[in-house]
This record gives structure tokens, C-alpha cells and sequence, in this order.
């Protein structure tokens, strides 16, 4: 098992998990997953990661599913809601007192997706019934939209229940395409699982393998070379520039301003051609692996004055948008998020900092170069659109900062480091992507073959705490609002 100081494993019994949640909670601190997994055929145990606070190690409780039940915490804990309902989809398990007992991902553990059920014979593949709220007003009407969606949009089903303009109620249908990668890893080569990290979200590639890798190398108690850590950073900071661009693109879309949307995707553009340059590959695949990177980076003389140019060029964007009155009269007031059902659906990233929570993986629990680099963490407190694209404008100038402050330093050197996992040992490992804290705990099997992968991703998070911000809203501000909290599906259908 991994010894890493950053990380304490606690033992704990079912009878006595209400009680360590509360203590949890009234110290400040925040759940931020659950899993399921086999340490032997017919016995699962439940995994529950904790956060107590900025510079405390992350604990993992361990709780033996004995008979395949276990009380709920949804009740106290909101976020461990989904969690718990995918526990049972696909492992069998059932969670005593849970205030949404209806299945989530598939109706009953499905062929192909998932591990079978503890007990009894092998389910048909279902997708999760429909449970409806019941409406007596004949005055409200039901709106269908999706799962098949105009443009490139990511497969969805999204319920609107309204009156006139006003939305009574939103239901997010989501995992129509569950990919089973979770599972897919299960057998695999520790040290070639990073390839099939990448892909599990397209536009978050370098995070998932980040975290992917630091997992593995938890489990290995490895050291990975300064070189590779300082490029890891760099290549973190030009996938989150990217993706924040390409956020006030779409925003700038649901906007109606065209030409708003045309720079901001112009801009991305620019990143991702910088990223292949550096990498060889637009999305800056193939270039992590666990003990630090395949293969060493070119960093070009020219990179900080390319850098700067595209700088100033993103910053005058974000300036025109700001000045913009039609765009600011769409985003103030548009989709509030308050502090506490931030905290208690689990909202994460650019969504939970515009609703002033004070939270980054970067800072609080730093890993790859982070350690040596001064990361600033923009706040907002209105929890609105508004508030959440200009998080995400100071962030962008952050990431700026961040490159500016890192090529100095840059080491050469080795880019990796032996790294083999011990049998029978795990390891946590976690980014903060540009949509939040992103975590993966991995079990080394006693082959030193990969057990189980849980990938913790920051849109099935920020998907729970979303519809909220939906609920007595206006229709004609939703597309405005989905696109404030920039969402990807590809992370709920791991």
C-alpha cells in the first residue's frame, strides 16, 4: 500500500462512517468521491476520499461492504449522491437511507460496462429508467431536448419542465455513450495505462494523464526528474490556456456574438498550434508516461516572445468582451450558483472559485512543479455567469504568468525515472484541470497488473451541482448558462 505522506489511509467501520463524516464537515472540510472495488472475488470495499483542508493530506477511508450494504451519506454529504448511485448500477451494492435509491448510469450491473454484481446472475445492459417528478398543474408543459443535439454536441437528454418562459424544473439526462474505461483498464500494464487516460476526455488529455501518472507513481514510490515535472507544468498551463479560450468562444456563441465566438476559437487555435509544435501532437498526447515523460521536450529560444504576442492578443479579446454591454447583460444575475449548494453538491474548478470557494489543487495540495511556483487563485462571490467567466479571464492571465515564471527555471536533465508499482499496493493521484480537481486511485494487482482505475472527473461533479442553478430560471437564458459553466459529458461517460 502507498506510504505517501500526502495521502493517510484510514480504516473504518460501516457503524461508524455517519460519525467521521460529521467531524469532517464541522472541521471545513468537503468529501470529494467514492468507489467501489473487489480485494477479493464476492467482497467489496467502498473507498471514500476526504479533503480536511488547504495543506492536510487527503485521507482515504476504507470500508468493507459486508452483506453489499452500507449506510448512505447523501443526506449530510449531497455530492456522494451519484457516487453511491453508481455503486449500486454497477457493483451491486446497496446504500441504507438514500435519498435517490433509483439507478444512475444502467438499470442493474451491464455486460461490458462494469464489474457483475456481487451476488446473482448477470444482468441484460439497461440504460437508467426516467424517474419524473409528478406534476399536477395542466399548465406545465414537458420539454424534451436531445439526446441527439445540433453541431458537435456531446450526446444528452435535457428535461425542462415550464410555464410561460419560466423553467419549474431541469433534468439532466446524461450517460447515453458510457465508454466502461474504468474497467477497460483493469489487466493492463501500469505503465501503458496513461495512453488510455488521455482519451477518456479529449480536450483534458494532459490532465487525465497527469493524474493518471501520479498514481502510478504513488503506488511506486518513485521519484520523477525536476526537468519533467517543470515541463509537465507547462504543458498543463497550455491546456487549460486552450480550453478557457475556447470557453469564451462558446460563451461569446451563446451570446449571439459571432464574431466574439470567431476570435475566441481563432485564439485556441493559436494555443493548440503552439502545444503540437512543442509536442508534436495539438492536444499533447504521448508525451507523459508514469516516472515522468517518454521523451524529452525542445523548448524553442523564441517561446517567451511567442508567448508574449499571443498574450497581448488575449488580452485584448477578454477586453473587448468585458466592454461589450450586450454580452454583460446576458451573464449578470444569469444562473446563480450560491456558496453553500456549491459546497454541497460538489461543485469544482472556475465554477465553485465564482461562487467563493477558495479551492486549487495547484496551491492547496501542489504536485508536479507547483511546489515551486506562486499560484494565484481567482475569486468571485456572486456565483453567477458572470462571476464564472471572469474566474476564468483572471485564470487565463494566471496561466500566463505561471509560463513566464516557469521557462526561467526550466532544468536540463533526465525526463524520467524508473517507476515499477509494488504488487498489491495503490496510490491517489490528482490535477487541477481547467474544470476543476480531477483525481485517479489506482489498485496494483499481486502481478503488478492494474486491479481497478476510479477516475474522479470535474464534470461529474460540476454536472450535479448544475441544475440548481437552473431551477425557477428563464428559458431563454439557458443556453447562456450551460455555456458559463462549460461542461463536457465525455467525463460522466467514463
Amino acid at each position: 500500500m502507498s506510504m505517501s505522506p500526502r495521502v493517510e489511509y484510514i480504516q473504518v467501520a460501516p457503524d461508524a462512517l455517519q460519525e467521521r463524516l460529521a467531524q469532517l464537515l464541522d472541521s471545513g472540510g468537503r468529501m470529494q468521491m467514492a468507489y467501489a472495488w473487489l480485494p477479493r472475488p464476492a467482497l467489496a470495499e467502498v473507498r471514500y476520499l476526504a479533503a480536511p483542508g488547504a495543506g492536510q493530506p487527503l485521507q482515504v477511508w476504507e470500508c468493507r461492504a459486508e452483506h453489499a450494504h452500507l449506510p448512505s451519506l447523501a443526506l449530510r454529504a449531497p455530492l456522494l449522491g451519484w457516487y453511491e448511485r453508481e455503486m449500486q448500477d454497477l457493483y451491486g451494492l446497496t446504500f441504507d437511507g438514500h435519498p435517490e435509491p433509483y439507478p444512475l448510469v444502467v438499470d442493474g450491473a451491464a455486460r461490458g460496462i462494469a464489474l457483475m454484481p456481487i451476488e446473482g446472475p448477470p444482468r441484460p445492459s439497461l440504460r437508467a429508467p426516467l424517474v419524473l417528478p409528478e406534476v399536477r398543474d395542466p399548465q406545465v408543459q414537458l420539454l424534451s431536448f436531445g439526446p441527439v443535439r445540433a453541431d458537435v454536441m456531446e450526446s444528452a437528454q435535457f428535461l425542462f419542465f415550464y410555464l410561460g418562459e419560466a423553467v419549474m424544473h431541469y433534468q439532466p439526462r446524461l450517460f447515453f455513450k458510457h465508454r466502461g474505461i474504468e474497467t477497460r483498464f483493469e489487466g493492463g500494464d501500469p505503465l501503458a495505462g496513461c495512453v488510455l487516460a488521455e482519451r477518456v476526455s479529449g480536450v483534458g488529455s494532459v490532465a487525465h494523464g497527469l493524474a493518471y501518472c501520479q498514481a502510478v507513481e504513488d503506488a511506486a514510490d518513485c521519484v520523477v526528474p525536476l526537468r519533467a515535472r517543470q515541463l509537465r507544468v507547462l504543458l498543463a498551463e497550455l491546456e487549460r490556456l486552450y480550453n478557457h479560450l475556447h470557453y469564451f468562444g462558446a460563451l461569446a456563441d451563446a451570446t449571439t456574438l459571432k464574431v466574439g465566438q470567431a476570435e475566441g476559437r481563432l485564439l485556441e487555435e493559436k494555443i493548440k498550434q503552439l502545444a503540437g509544435r512543442l509536442s508534436g501532437q495539438r492536444f499533447m498526447r504521448n508525451v507523459l508516461m508514469p516516472g515522468g515523460l517518454r521523451r524529452d521536450i525542445a523548448v524553442p529560444a523564441d517561446l517567451p516572445d511567442t508567448l508574449s504576442r499571443l498574450r497581448n492578443e488575449v488580452e485584448s479579446y477578454l477586453l473587448q468582451l468585458e466592454r461589450t454591454t450586450s454580452y454583460l447583460d446576458r451573464l449578470i444575475t444569469t444562473g446563480v450558483l450560491t456558496r453553500e449548494v456549491a459546497f454541497d453538491q460538489g461543485a469544482t474548478g472556475p465554477v465553485e472559485r465564482a461562487s467563493g470557494l477558495d479551492r486549487d489543487m495547484r496551491r492547496d495540495h501542489p504536485y508536479a512543479a507547483y511546489t515551486d511556483l506562486p499560484v494565484a487563485v481567482p475569486l468571485a462571490e456572486e456565483g453567477d455567469a458572470y462571476a464564472r467567466a471572469r474566474v476564468r479571464a483572471a485564470e487565463v492571465r494566471v496561466s500566463f504568468d505561471l509560463i513566464e515564471l516557469l521557462l526561467p527555471q526550466l532544468q536540463s536533465g533526465e525526463v524520467r525515472g524508473a517507476c515499477i508499482p509494488k504488487p498489491a499496493s495503490c496510490g491517489l493521484g490528482w490535477a487541477e484541470s481547467p474544470r476543476g480537481s480531477l483525481y485517479y486511485a489506482v489498485h496494483i494487482d499481486a502481478y503488478g497488473r492494474l486491479a481497478r482505475v476510479k477516475i474522479k472527473s470535474p464534470s461529474f461533479s460540476n454536472w450535479r451541482a448544475f441544475p440548481f442553478t437552473v431551477h425557477q430560471s428563464n428559458m431563454m437564458d439557458y443556453a447562456i448558462n450551460e455555456a458559463s459553466f462549460g461542461l463536457a459529458i465525455a467525463g460522466c461517460d467514463r
